[in-house]
């Protein structure tokens, strides 16, 4: 059972690290950052509402009490961590954006600890610190930032909507599904984000084309349907399936290679190589991202008001 759920954990990894080199792809067609995450999201909802409706309908099923939940879950886990994630990575490298978004459980800690008042051990505190020295080797502070400051801002932003993501995993009940919440989810990011994407604008012309990135050519509707299929809908049923055969910890930190998995796939397809200081500061990032995570999860747990299950899966 452990072993099964660790191959299932790091394939959901690999699936989800292949969101940002296809939306690179899109936006080489010419498809907007938004326009691609609305495709995204848009196309993810209705295939996993549609899955769901024939082999499980229960998990669509939403108590009443639970619609702002899901409203607020759509907007910030899903439509502000896609949305900003797909413009940073106009601007930024997609593993140097990624690892910025992985500082997530950094914001996590702060706001525990001083919105809702929960002792932390020292660790979490010990954990962000490292995070943070490590993102300050991958953004190379000591040359006044050499990467896009838009873009920083952006995956900055992107990290914050991910934290948001954490904590309202905490507040998660066993009277829903994850994966109805995933699809409600997904689908409510599509009609946030429409009125900015402008979906009726979209140049549906161009999925009948290629695209090239890093000196690669791909079907430009042959990466949107690896976006939408392998690297959404795959990639959060696995990640589900998963986290309820692991430890929330043990799960966090497979998740984590997301991150690398990402950096590789981006060098392949991309030609986006890191820098030595990107690695080096990357690998400290994920140690002290996961440190932070897990103590402040331990903590939480013991908690009188923070009681919660273990969360779904959250991702770029």
């Amino acid at each position: 059972m452990g072993r099964a759920g660790l191959v299932i954990a790091i394939t959901s990894a690999w699936c989800f690290a292949f969101s940002g080199p296809m939306a690179k792809f899109l936006g080489a067609a010419g498809l907007a950052p938004l326009e691609a995450v609305w495709v995204r999201m848009g196309g993810a909802g209705v295939l996993l509402v549609a899955v769901l409706a024939l082999v499980r309908p229960r998990a669509l099923r939403i108590p009443r009490s639970r619609l702002l939940f899901v409203a607020a879950y759509a907007v910030v886990a899903v439509a502000g961590v896609q949305a900003l994630f797909f413009q940073a990575i106009t601007r930024l490298p997609v593993g140097v954006t990624l690892l910025i978004e992985y500082t997530s459980p950094v914001l996590v800690v702060l706001w525990v600890r001083f919105v809702r008042r929960v002792r932390l051990p020292r660790s979490a505190f010990i954990g962000a610190l490292i995070a943070v020295v490590g993102l300050a080797i991958v953004v190379e502070v000591w040359q006044g930032l050499t990467l896009d400051a838009l873009g920083l801002l952006l995956a900055v932003a992107a990290a914050a909507c991910c934290a948001g993501y954490f904590l309202l995993s905490d507040a998660f009940g066993a009277e829903m599904d994850p994966l109805g919440l995933i699809a409600w989810g997904l689908l409510g990011a599509a009609v946030v984000l429409a009125p900015l994407s402008r979906p009726w604008a979209i140049d549906w012309q161009a999925f009948a084309g290629t695209a090239t990135a890093g000196g690669h050519t791909l079907p430009v509707l042959a990466a949107a349907l690896w976006l939408i299929v392998v690297a959404t809908v795959i990639a959060y049923v696995t990640g589900v399936t998963a986290v309820r055969r692991l430890s929330a910890a043990v799960g966090a930190t497979v998740a984590s290679i997301e991150v690398i998995a990402g950096a590789v796939i981006a060098w392949v397809l991309l030609g986006e190589a890191l820098g030595p200081y990107q690695i080096v500061g990357g690998l400290i990032v994920i140690a002290g991202a996961l440190l932070a995570q897990t103590a402040t999860a331990a903590a939480s747990r013991h908690a009188e008001p923070l009681e919660a299950p273990t969360p779904v899966p959250s991702r770029s």
